[in-house]
């Protein structure tokens, strides 16, 4: 479809916008020799740092790649349209469409090789060609491009076939090992091998620079080199501090655009830089309109903004475990705000798990033989954390209860409340609830309803999430309130206060007879805090049965931290093994893991 832009896109015009290329990689912080790591092995990125403008405070929105990458072609922030769940597909609004159509639209053309994982139902129109042969060199002559090349060399996946060590370039004696990692074998190992896979990882990098080169188009491309979050071992990827949300991002400007550059070649610049603001910069490099509902600021172009204070990140379910995180970045200080802190960081993922140096890990924290900083991991979190990223780069010293930082972390937990309300952040609302709303409207759309009272929804999360007793009368209040998110962060907050919560006894168990079946399994968990055993485990058996993925999903992590009196669910847990044999859907999964751990009971 020709639209006006198209119409005035002639070959003049179209010589004088600038070709834009993507190279991506996965699961990898800033170690690279560019970014000051001595360790690593990466000469054609290093080259290319010195020939281009390093970012040294860019962050992606998410650590993990289906809601990370849902920002990046959206331009807006996945808890505001719903999309924050790792690998779900809850749709967006019609007007949120993919950011290279508009670029096709205006005479580009678009190719990605290949990887989507857009974590909501595709636009495969945005692109002019998507899959392992795209390329820019099927454009029309003279046709401006924005390409995309992504490698899976570095992918978290690399670490699941091993490696013997005399195989490998990097010696796993002398790598090095963050703080909170024990250095047990295995994780040597995985450390040597993942540092093996970003010298693999450069290699590629340099192939595909070297290509762009062969084919005349170097003087006239402005290229990007990121990764698409953290990682990759054991609290980095998936987890909301600097491994895992810190990211390498270099940009090189040919001499023809270097007018568009922050600095000269082999310069850095320390502005803030998010995902959520990749969508604006490129249709502001290519002269294209930056669409009203975008919640990203150009960094770069004509269109660009002023510099950002903040970025800003969120977790939510991740595979089949759940959590709620939100996390705030500013030049030197990382806030995060957990939201479930009954729920330990290690919480057990079968893909994680694949990992050798997981394992080794949770065998060690279960010997005893871990520091406090290693052991840290297994145990629930706190509220609220607070990091010096330029004194603690580990994130291992929490300084949300100290008083020298008082006025930084009442700043950051501001920021962070007004960009929840801001973007009508509809993660609080159970994925169960989620399921049933999207079958109507979109997520963006109901959080507009008027259905969805945010500010007493994010007020009862706080007070839930706190486990002050101070909250306990309000908590009780609001189990009977008319909205059912609201219920359900007041039950979550009788299950956080454990036996505290006696006092709401009767009305949890009036809840177990909810409408909403999310409702109803937080009711049980916070009832078998309270020693209703039987009945706890009864109401999620009978939950396995539902037609609702999500509520199954939520029923089964509950029961795994039930031991032996989760017995009453293990026929529904089996039926639903058996109903989906060889099925890798998240709740299979939980139902699967609830089995091997009632087997050890």
């Amino acid at each position: 479809m020709l639209t006006l832009l198209s119409c005035l896109s002639g070959k003049a015009q179209q010589e004088d916008r600038p070709n834009i290329l993507w190279i991506v990689s996965e699961d990898n912080s800033p170690l690279l020799g560019a970014y000051g790591d001595s360790f690593a092995t990466t000469p054609h990125l290093d080259k290319f740092a010195r020939e281009a403008v390093r970012y040294t405070h860019a962050f992606a929105s998410a650590p993990v790649c289906a809601p990370a990458r849902s920002t990046l072609i959206t331009g807006m922030y996945p808890p505001a349209v719903g999309t924050q769940h790792m690998r779900s597909s809850y749709p967006v609004p019609d007007f949120v469409r993919f950011f290279p159509l508009y670029l096709r639209e205006a005479g580009y053309y678009t190719s990605n090789n290949a990887k989507k994982d857009y974590n909501t139902i595709d636009q495969e129109e945005a692109w002019d060609e998507s899959s392992a042969k795209a390329t820019y060199l099927n454009r029309k002559p003279d046709q401006p491009f924005f390409a995309v090349f992504n490698t899976t060399i570095s992918h978290e996946s690399s670490l699941h076939k091993f490696i013997p060590a005399d195989s490998l370039h990097h010696d796993p004696e002398k790598v090095p090992i963050p703080p909170y990692h024990p250095a047990t074998p295995q994780m040597k190992h995985d450390w040597a091998q993942y540092y093996d896979k970003i010298q693999a990882m450069d290699a590629f990098v340099g192939k595909v620079l070297k290509e762009l080169e062969e084919a005349g188009l170097a003087e006239s491309t402005i290229v990007f080199y990121y990764s698409d979050h953290g990682g990759v071992l054991g609290r980095s990827k998936r987890f909301m501090y600097e491994s895992g949300l810190h990211i390498p991002l270099i940009i090189r400007f040919p001499k023809k655009y270097a007018h568009l550059a922050p600095g000269h070649s082999g310069s850095r610049t320390d502005r803030i830089v998010s995902f959520v603001d990749f969508a604006p910069t490129i249709l502001s490099l290519a002269g294209v309109p930056i669409p009203h509902h975008m919640q990203g600021k150009a960094f770069l172009g004509k269109a660009q903004a002023p510099p950002s204070q903040y970025a800003f990140a969120f977790r939510g379910r991740m595979d089949e475990r759940l959590d709620m995180v939100r996390s705030v970045r500013d030049k030197r200080y990382r806030y995060i705000r957990n939201y479930m802190p009954h729920k330990i960081y290690g919480q057990y993922l079968e893909y994680l798990w694949k990992a050798p140096s997981m394992q080794s890990w949770e065998d060690a924290y279960k010997a005893g033989t871990l520091n406090e900083v290693q052991s840290r991991f297994w145990q629930p979190k706190p509220v609220e954390e607070l990091y010096d990223t330029e004194a603690d780069p580990h994130n291992i010293f929490n300084l949300a209860g100290q008083s020298p930082y008082q006025k930084v972390l009442k700043r950051m937990r501001a920021a962070n409340r007004r960009w929840q309300l801001d973007m009508k952040d509809v993660g609080f609302i159970p994925e169960a609830m989620m399921a049933d709303i999207t079958q109507k409207m979109p997520l963006y759309t109901y959080a507009r309803s008027g259905e969805y009272p945010l500010e007493k929804v994010m007020e009862t999360a706080e007070m839930a999430s706190e486990g002050e007793l101070t909250h306990m009368a309000e908590l009780t209040k609001r189990l009977q309130d008319q909205n059912a998110v609201v219920r359900y962060w007041a039950v979550t907050g009788c299950t956080i206060l454990k036996e505290k919560a006696m006092p709401a006894k009767s009305e949890l168990n009036r809840l177990l007879q909810d409408p909403e079946v999310a409702v109803r399994i937080v009711a049980a968990e916070a009832l078998y805090g309270l020693g209703e055993k039987e009945k706890a485990a009864a109401v999620l058996a009978e939950t396995l049965q539902t037609g609702n993925r999500m509520a199954r999903l939520q029923a089964l992590t509950v029961l795994e931290t039930m031991g032996k009196d989760a017995l009453p669910a293990l026929k529904a847990a089996r039926s639903l093994l058996k109903a989906n044999p060889g099925d890798e859907d998240y709740d299979v999964r939980a139902a699967k893991r609830l089995l091997e751990v009632m087997a050890k009971q």
